[in-house]
């Protein structure tokens, strides 16, 4: 029976992920210092004999008792209103807490997998993004301090598998969404169905025309799932290429929730990326996956988990 570690498995992606790999016939160890994820999210995992959860900061030593086969790094604050709110945290978790993972991954001779993101792409100058584009980021910006940190993680685990030998993927994430995302969690989805439930005004940034490329979270872990069993030691993007303008994607959420709601527009955050779409060959080169759930049945899915989020609220 693999054993397997994730950190930040009590957020969003990474309860899930605790999902699949529980499925899958792995003991999972789930650490997370429950900053921005919820013990709810994996509340039902508790009790099951190959499910322990640990809460502690990846910061800081970590240790695991026993043999590991594989460490999937997904512990950081992943939107712009938690890693605004923890700038330093987002950068320590995604150096200090990247190296003692990849510390622990080699002294236990597992199999590491790096959660990095779209965002090491900044605002592309280029369109779809491809995994030999470098980027265009402001390093110094307000959203500096996610971009870099993941960039930064990405040159370490590349330094650990050249170096050290250590057995490493790394996956960046497109724009995901789907049931356990918080109410309050302030990226596009999660902002737009409280809103259009709750009869508030839908908030859109700009003039709405920059675009994101939304995945659902079912079809992101099956790509991980087999990113991590593959053989691709370079960055994989997983994502849905179905782009769409933000404007667009509020629009087919009001529709949706049949909301009588208004669309409101107000100013455009600095550094946001005017456009985000994946270029998946690679991914379907090498993984054989591609996303499967439609856009229009994802988000029916995720409107009946914030239907009941803000009902029990």
């Amino acid at each position: 029976m693999p054993r397997t570690l994730i950190t930040g498995g009590a957020g969003f992606l990474g309860s899930h992920l605790c999902d699949r790999f529980v499925a899958e016939g792995h003991q999972v160890i789930c650490m997370d210092n429950l900053i921005t994820g919820k013990a709810e999210n994996i509340a039902h995992l508790f009790g099951q004999p190959n499910f322990l959860f640990v809460q502690h900061d990846v910061t800081n030593y970590i240790v695991v008792e026993g043999a590991l086969d594989y460490i999937l790094h997904f512990a950081s604050p992943a939107s712009p209103i938690d890693y605004l709110k923890f700038p330093i945290q987002t950068l320590k978790v995604g150096s200090l807490g990247t190296h003692k993972a990849l510390g622990l991954a080699k002294a236990k001779g597992a199999r590491f997998l790096l959660a990095s993101t779209s965002e090491v792409y900044g605002d592309p100058l280029i369109h779809p993004q491809h995994e030999e584009y470098w980027g265009n980021v402001n390093p110094i910006g307000v959203r500096g301090v996610y971009d870099e940190a993941k960039r930064f993680a990405e040159a370490l685990t590349m330094a650990y598998q050249r170096y050290h030998g250590v057995d490493t993927r790394i996956v960046r994430i497109f724009n995901t969404y789907g049931p356990r995302m918080r109410v309050d969690d302030g990226r596009a989805i999660p902002a737009f169905f409280s809103q259009a439930i709750s009869g508030q005004p839908l908030t859109v940034f700009g003039d709405g025309s920059q675009t994101r490329s939304v995945c659902y979270v079912d079809d992101l872990v099956d790509g991980i799932y087999r990113l991590l069993r593959s053989d691709a030691q370079d960055p994989v993007n997983i994502g849905n290429p179905d782009e769409l303008t933000m404007l667009a994607l509020a629009q087919e959420i009001k529709e949706l929730t049949a909301s009588s709601s208004p669309i409101e527009f107000c100013a455009l955050p600095k550094d946001d990326p005017q456009v985000r779409q994946p270029d998946i060959t690679r991914a379907r080169q090498t993984l054989h996956w591609e996303p499967k759930v439609s856009r229009r049945e994802g988000l029916a899915r995720t409107m009946e988990y914030f239907r009941a989020a803000l009902a029990g609220k």
